[in-house]
């Protein structure tokens, strides 16, 4: 795709977003999202196939800035799993702070995130993908009889996100400072199972958990 199209494909999401914001809706129509946005039809379509894929690829987008940003960083390919992970949490989350309003519509009023599967279509495959990487690296230090099925694993690390995403969407603290200290509690139990040793950390994570749940709430 050329640097024009791309600016092209770009400015669609950018106008979705903002038309998504403004009128506290979806656009009803492709022929009124267009004509609200002096947009050719026939350049809607030559990106997009429906509302619904503009709706999926917008997470597709955020993801493709977490890793742009993280290819930038030189130590990202050489640390191990755990900081990978940790350092993609962090960088996904400041990059959902820019366009909050946006992610809270689409996903307030849900129980269950995950369920909101063709939104998030687009992500789950990404990260997923980007999770097994990870988890094919630690296996590869491991004896075989030690190591853990990248498909579960990976599906466990998405079950993960969607938690520590609802748990942002609800976190009312100062900088958001208690996501932060969840995806450190949350991805060190993680690892601790990875690794075969998570008693402790299990009860420290639980214990933050139900202080989160049931005191300050």
């Amino acid at each position: 795709m050329s640097q024009k199209e791309n600016k092209e494909k770009l400015s669609i999401i950018t106008s979705f977003m903002d038309y998504t914001l403004e009128n506290e809706h979806y656009p009803k129509s492709v022929y009124k999202f267009c004509k609200d946005n002096n947009l050719d039809e026939k350049t809607f379509y030559k990106y997009f196939g429906s509302l619904d894929a503009v709706k999926s690829m917008i997470w597709e987008s955020f993801y493709d800035n977490v890793m742009s940003l993280l290819e930038k960083d030189q130590n990202f390919d050489v640390s191990k799993p755990k900081d990978k992970l940790l350092s993609f949490y962090f960088t996904f989350f400041e990059v959902l702070l820019l366009n909050r309003s946006y992610v809270l519509f689409a996903l307030s009023g849900e129980e269950k995130i995950l369920s909101k599967m063709g939104h998030l279509s687009s992500l789950r495959k990404l990260f997923k993908a980007f999770a097994t990487e990870l988890i094919e690296e630690g296996n590869s230090e491991k004896p075989s009889y030690l190591q853990h099925p990248p498909q579960i694993f990976s599906e466990a690390a998405w079950v993960q996100l969607g938690f520590l995403l609802k748990f942002w969407m609800e976190d009312t603290s100062k900088a958001f400072e208690k996501t932060d200290q969840a995806i450190e509690k949350s991805v060190q139990t993680a690892f601790d199972v990875f690794d075969n040793t998570p008693v402790s950390t299990l009860i420290d994570f639980g214990k933050f958990l139900w202080k989160e749940k049931f005191v300050t709430n």
